[in-house]
Parts: structure tokens; C-alpha cells; sequence
């Protein structure tokens, strides 16, 4: 692949796009987490960004991608993709991996979110469990976005840019594996905690 990644025009808005986002679900995220604490609050914006990210853009990509590709777009949307294309060439054409997992993102891991946010704000249950659930949803994603491109040698990537490997791949991906891994942990701490309070409960009784 070229080496190109000048922060340009195109990528500029790409990246300006994404803080937009990434406001709107932080400011959201911080409104529905009031008077909780500092973690949930956390934890509520970046699933209200993940969520959007997952409506608003992955949305219209599976869509795009569908009933065309997004190299012959001319929506708005697409030019977003256009620029994510330099550095992974398959979301410019139809790639039957690619697309396959973000229906699977779009529709569950954006709807998981948003029960997620449900299950926090009204302290449900099955908090644990939906979280559980996303966070593998989110890794599995991840993995069979670029396992199937790195057994051919990564032929589609473009790594000899910095903005292409470092911001776009490394940076936009890593986030996705970096929050949902310390959600696992965050699970597993308060499951444990969960068991640990109920065997103590029944030992008082016994």
C-alpha cells in the first residue's frame, strides 16, 4: 500500500466527525449517569458513543454496502468510509467478512448497548450479563475484522502511514478492545463479589 496519510481535508472531517460523536455520547452518557458514580458515569458515555457509532456510521456503511459499495457512493456518510478505506482497502468494496460482522455489530452489539444503558440506569439484574455479552460481541468483532486479512499477510492494510496505521487501525480498533476487555474484568470483580456475599449469607443461616 502507499504510504500517503497527510492530515487533509477528508480526514480532518473523518476525525471531526468522530469528536462530535464522541460528544454527544459523553454528554448523554454524563446526563442519564447523574448521582451515580464516577465509573458508571464512565461507563454510560462510552456506551452512548458506542451506540452512535454503531447506529450512525456502521449503519449506513452495512446499508451502503448493500445495495452498492462505498467506493461509487456519493453520500455523505460514505465519504467518512472513503477515508477509513485508505487504510484498510476492503471497506471500499463489498467484503463479504467485513460487512457479515457489522451487521452483527450494528444490530447486536448496538442494541446490547443501548439495554446495557437500561440495565445500568434502573440497576437490573442482568446487568452483568448483557455486559458480558457486548464485550464479547465487541472482541469477536474485532477479531474477525482483521484474523481473517493478517493469515494473508495483511494485503489490504496500509501500515506504512502513521495516520493510517497508528490513528486509524491501531488507535480507532484498539479502543474497541481495550474498553470491552476491562468490562470483562469489571464483570468478573462484581460476579465474584456476588457469589462471595451469597455463600456468606447462607453460612449465617446454616
Amino acid at each position: 500500500m502507499h504510504a500517503g496519510g497527510e492530515l487533509g481535508a477528508a480526514a480532518g472531517g473523518s476525525l471531526l466527525l468522530c469528536a462530535s460523536l464522541l460528544a454527544v455520547g459523553c454528554a448523554l452518557g454524563l446526563r442519564l449517569g447523574q448521582g451515580r458514580g464516577a465509573v458508571d458515569r464512565g461507563l454510560l458515555a462510552w456506551l452512548c458513543f458506542n451506540a452512535l457509532v454503531h447506529f450512525a456510521l456502521e449503519g449506513p456503511y452495512v446499508y451502503l454496502s448493500m445495495v452498492g459499495n462505498i467506493t461509487d457512493s456519493d453520500a455523505l456518510i460514505a465519504s467518512l468510509w472513503k477515508e477509513y478505506g485508505k487504510a484498510d482497502a476492503r471497506w471500499l468494496y463489498f467484503d463479504p467478512t467485513i460487512v457479515s460482522v457489522e451487521i452483527l455489530t450494528v444490530v447486536l452489539g448496538g442494541s446490547l448497548a443501548l439495554v446495557l444503558v437500561y440495565a445500568i440506569v434502573k440497576e437490573k439484574h442482568y446487568r452483568h450479563f448483557v455486559q458480558i455479552t457486548l464485550c464479547v460481541c465487541e472482541l469477536y468483532g474485532g477479531w474477525m475484522t482483521f484474523c481473517p486479512d493478517w493469515l494473508m499477510g495483511s494485503p489490504n492494510l496500509n501500515t506504512n502511514s502513521w495516520l493510517y496505521f497508528w490513528v486509524y487501525l491501531v488507535f480507532f480498533n484498539g479502543v474497541w478492545v481495550l474498553i470491552p476487555g476491562l468490562l470483562l474484568w469489571q464483570s468478573w470483580v462484581e460476579l465474584k463479589k456476588m457469589h462471595h456475599k451469597g455463600s456468606n449469607s447462607r453460612k449465617k443461616f446454616q
